[in-house]
């Protein structure tokens, strides 16, 4: 293959898998699909591309640890800052059910619709008290706006991974 024409298919390669790992990172913003899992998912299709190497196998292996634990951030904050603002136990599993539900039933919102729903709904049979039924929601609220910040932080961090195995 002449030398131009790989040159301009691996600019190529590299604008669609950035172009794929932004798409991850942007649906983070309104959680309509698993963006970590996009952004991990162009970075696995760039390495069989490409080759992994032993830096892409330590960046790729980074980069999984990440996807996994960013993965899992929204669901453990979320319940940590529901359970500070005083939600029991089975609220909390209560309304992470229902989230899972809601992302099936009704995709884009309807899993964190459903989890706040949910905790307001079994505090306030609990307690007998809206104000603090709505106070654990907020707590929830409040978990869910960090585990976004945290899972987008992870995402560009990912990316950077992704460039340092990718141009070096």
């Amino acid at each position: 293959m002449p030398e131009w024409l790989k040159l301009t298919s691996d600019t190529l390669v590299y604008a669609m898998v950035l172009t794929f790992m932004f798409l991850g990172l942007g649906v983070l913003v309104v959680p309509i699909l698993p963006g970590l899992v996009i952004i991990w998912a162009a970075a696995l299709g760039y390495g069989i591309y490409a080759g992994f190497g032993t830096l892409g196998w330590i960046m790729f292996a980074i980069m999984t640890v990440l996807m996994i634990a960013g993965s899992f951030a929204d669901n453990l904050l979320m319940a940590t800052q529901s359970r500070k603002q005083g939600a029991s136990w089975l609220s909390i599993g209560l309304a992470l059910l229902a989230a899972l539900l809601g992302n099936f039933l009704f995709p884009i919102l309807g899993g964190i619709l459903a989890a706040i729903g949910t905790l307001y709904l079994a505090e306030w049979v609990r307690l007998k008290d809206s104000q603090k039924a709505f106070t654990t929601m907020k707590g929830m609220m409040v978990g869910c706006g960090w585990a976004f910040v945290i899972r987008f932080i992870i995402g560009l961090v990912m990316i950077g991974l992704w460039m340092i195995w990718a141009w070096t």
